[in-house]
């Protein structure tokens, strides 16, 4: 039988819980509001060392609070995801065969989005 302390959480998963409480506080957030905030069984230093990679990352901006940060998301969840898009656009030097690639897989709904966004005046 496996120790609930052996289980570990998906990859990304803890992230995306502290970012979805930043994006959810009326303002900057230091590690232990949230960590009240999550209500899970971590330990501030967990939530700290979390918030200090997402800095690293360029995901959350800080800002000097007593001893410590205060944390701030730099983007709204639809900007990070977009963000995400274009980073893994970048990885490949094909990128005409990826986006074309991308469209075709497209349900039709997103592409009447898409073809929306691109040609406004033509609706």
């Amino acid at each position: 039988m496996a120790d609930s302390k052996d289980e570990r959480r998906p990859a990304g998963e803890l992230e995306a819980s502290v970012m979805a409480a930043l994006w959810a506080a009326d303002g900057p957030q230091t590690p232990g509001q949230v960590q009240l905030s999550l209500g899970a069984d971590l330990a501030r230093t967990t939530v700290t060392t979390i918030l200090s990679r997402l800095h690293e990352k360029g995901v959350v901006d800080r800002h000097r609070q007593g001893r410590g940060y205060a944390y701030v998301p730099v983007q709204d969840a639809q900007g990070l995801t977009a963000r995400r898009m274009h980073t893994e656009l970048d990885r490949d030097s094909d990128r005409e065969t990826v986006l074309a690639r991308f469209v075709a897989q497209l349900s039709a709904d997103d592409e009447r989005v898409l073809r929306d966004l691109l040609e406004p005046g033509e609706r």
